[in-house]
Parts: C-alpha cells; sequence; structure tokens
C-alpha cells in the first residue's frame, strides 16, 4: 500500500473523516450545536464547515461541483455568506442534513479524485495567484490538514462537552486510567505551571 502515495493520503483523508464523524455521535442536538469556545467553535459547526471545504477543493476547484448544496454553500462561494456562517447550523439545519452533506461531498470528492492522478491540476479561487494552477496532490494534503486541524478542535470540543477522548470510542489513544488518577495528574500539571506565573 506504501508504494501508491494517492492510496495513502485517501486513507488517512478516509481515517480523519471517521474521527470527525465519531465526535456527533451518541450527543444530543443540544451538544453537538453547543459554543464550547469563546470564538464558538462547536461540534455540527465543524461539520458542516468540512462539508463545504470538499465540495469546495473536490468539486468546484476541480471543475466537478456537487449538485444540490444548499443556499448558504454558494454564498460562501461568492462571499456573500455572514462571517462564519459555514461555522453553524442554524435551527432549520438538523443534524442529519449536516452529517448528509459531509457524507455526500465524501463521496463526490473520492468519485472525483478516482478519476484523477495527483498530478492533475485545479484552480482555487480564494488562494489569488498561488491557486491558479494547483495539482490534486496538494489539494489532498491540504483536505487532510484542513481535516485533521479541525478533528483536533473536535477533540477538545467533545472532552468538554462528555469526557469521550480518541479518534474512535474503541480507540481512546490515551492512558487508561480512572478519574482518580486523571485529577492527581491534572493538578501535577497545574502546579508545574502555576511556578511560572
Amino acid at each position: 500500500m506504501y508504494d501508491d502515495p494517492k492510496a495513502v493520503l485517501l486513507r488517512y483523508l478516509s481515517v480523519a473523516r471517521t474521527a470527525v464523524r465519531w465526535k456527533v455521535d451518541g450527543l444530543s442536538e443540544h451538544d453537538v450545536r453547543r459554543p464550547m469556545t469563546p470564538t464558538g467553535t462547536n461540534l455540527l459547526g465543524v461539520v458542516k464547515h468540512l462539508a463545504a471545504m470538499e465540495a469546495g477543493y473536490f468539486g468546484d476547484c476541480l471543475g466537478r461541483p456537487m449538485s444540490d448544496l444548499p443556499d448558504w454553500y454558494a454564498a460562501l462561494m461568492d462571499d456573500t455568506l455572514e462571517d462564519n456562517g459555514d461555522m453553524w447550523a442554524s435551527a432549520d439545519e438538523s443534524r442529519d442534513s449536516i452529517l448528509d452533506l459531509y457524507t455526500r461531498a465524501a463521496a463526490h470528492a473520492d468519485a472525483v479524485l478516482a478519476d484523477l492522478d495527483l498530478d492533475a491540476t485545479g484552480t482555487v479561487s480564494w488562494w489569488g495567484e498561488s491557486g491558479e494552477t494547483v495539482p490534486v496532490q496538494v489539494l489532498l494534503v491540504h483536505m487532510i490538514a484542513e481535516t485533521n486541524r479541525h478533528a483536533g478542535q473536535m477533540d477538545i470540543v467533545r472532552e468538554l462537552v462528555d469526557g469521550a477522548t480518541g479518534m474512535r470510542a474503541e480507540a481512546p489513544n490515551l492512558p487508561k486510567q480512572d478519574e482518580a488518577w486523571w485529577a492527581v495528574y491534572r493538578e501535577r500539571l497545574q502546579a508545574t505551571a502555576d511556578r511560572f506565573r
């Protein structure tokens, strides 16, 4: 598998997408929408944003736009969407509709990428001059980075919401310790940090 660069890139994107989907599993509508940072970061909004990025980079930028996209997507692409309008779900956007959009965007991307070599090119208008001729390989690397960056945000938000951690429910990627151990560990870190006040 490692002798096929495209397969490696697609695998990393797929793993990141799976982590993103898991971050909203088992939570209430309220919890997936709760703004958990001063800038409003919320789980469902991140999924909505990533759906738009997949549709943009692997659809519009490669001359193969997705069909049946919501109105807000066109507003995002022509820069008329309200600031951060792709980073939260409105009351009339259900979790299922956002997750369906993300699933459809990923499937569309996979179909487009199956047809193109890594050296095929597209145009990323919002990158200015540097986006005039962008290889598929660069778009894939960019989307892997984008998805993992946001999955990291979702890691923290999900832990704040209900304590769930890791890439998947069965892979928390943390030492298996009880709450008491974690409390002592956190106190130790806080005491160390406090030495630098």
